[in-house]
C-alpha cells in the first residue's frame, strides 16, 4: 500500500513571507497528519527560505507517523538528521540557489560520497533513500552506494503526461522494476498531483511513498486541507 507523505515547505514559505508564526508549520504537520497523511516531509536548506532548522527540531517530537527529511547533504544537513534521527533522509542534489530540486543524483559518478552517507545515516538507524532520474543504472548505483530506497524524480512524467501517459511513464516503470529486482523500496515525488497520480500508482503499484507538497497544498487553498488530504489518499487507495 502506497503511502501518502505530505511536504509542508510551501506552508512555511507562507509564514517567511509576513515573519511571525502565521500559519504555525508545526501545528500544520500535526493537522496534516490528523486528516490522514502518514507521514510528513520537510527539505531545509541553507538559506532557510522555507523550513527552518528549528521546524525541523520543533517538528519531530510533535508527530506520530513518518518523518522524512530530505536534502542535499551538506555538513550542516548531516549533522541535523543525526541530530533529529528521523525516520528517513532522503539524499537530493540540489544547489543552494536551485528554486526546486531539479535533478537526482549520479549514484555511479558519486558513489564514494553516497556510500559515506548512506553508512552514516544507517549507523544511526536511519532509513536513506536517494533521489534518481529514471534510469535502471541510476537505480543499481544506489544500491552499490547502500541505499534502503530510490526516489524517482517525477517532474519529467508530470511534464508528459498529459500528452501521452504511457509514455511518459515507461522509463519510470522501466527504473522501478530494476530497483525491485534489486531489493531496493520505492519512493516518488515531485509534481504529482490529482491529475497524474492515480495513473502512476495503477502502473507501479509497489510504490511505497509518494511525497506532495506544491500541488497538494495549492489545491488546498481551494477545497481546505482535510478534504484535498482525503482527495490525495483517494487517488492512491485504488486497490
Amino acid at each position: 500500500m502506497t503511502r501518502l507523505s505530505v511536504n509542508i515547505n510551501k506552508v512555511a514559505t507562507i509564514r517567511n513571507a509576513r515573519g511571525g508564526n502565521m500559519p504555525d508549520v508545526t501545528e500544520a504537520a500535526m493537522n496534516c497528519e490528523r486528516f490522514g497523511a502518514e507521514g510528513i516531509t520537510v527539505h531545509p536548506r541553507p538559506d532557510e527560505r522555507h523550513i527552518r532548522y528549528s521546524d525541523v527540531r520543533d517538528i519531530r517530537p510533535r508527530i506520530t507517523t513518518e518523518f522524512n527529511i530530505e536534502g542535499n547533504p551538506n555538513g550542516a544537513f548531516t549533522a541535523l538528521v543525526c541530530e533529529v534521527v528521523p525516520d528517513q533522509v532522503t539524499l537530493v542534489p540540489d544547489a543552494p540557489d536551485a528554486i526546486t530540486s531539479n535533478a537526482g543524483w549520479d549514484t555511479i559518478r558519486n558513489r564514494a560520497f553516497l556510500t559515506r552517507m548512506c553508512d552514516c545515516f544507517r549507523s544511526r538507524g536511519i532509513r536513506t533513500s536517494i533521489f534518481i532520474d529514471p534510469d535502471p543504472a541510476m537505480a543499481e548505483g544506489a544500491m552499490l552506494c547502500g541505499a534502503d530506497r530510490v526516489e524517482l524524480y517525477t517532474a519529467g512524467y508530470a511534464e508528459r503526461y498529459t500528452a501521452n501517459p504511457e509514455e511518459a511513464i515507461a522509463p519510470y516503470l522501466e527504473t522501478a522494476k530494476a530497483a525491485r529486482e534489486l531489493g531496493l523500496g520505492l519512493n516518488a515525488g515531485h509534481d504529482l498531483n490529482l491529475d497524474n497520480l492515480e495513473f502512476f500508482i495503477r502502473t507501479i503499484p509497489w510504490t511505497d511513498e509518494v511525497s506532495i507538497g506544491h500541488a497538494l497544498i495549492c489545491d488546498a487553498l481551494y477545497m481546505g486541507l482535510e478534504k484535498t488530504i482525503q482527495e490525495y489518499l483517494r487517488k492512491i487507495r485504488i486497490f
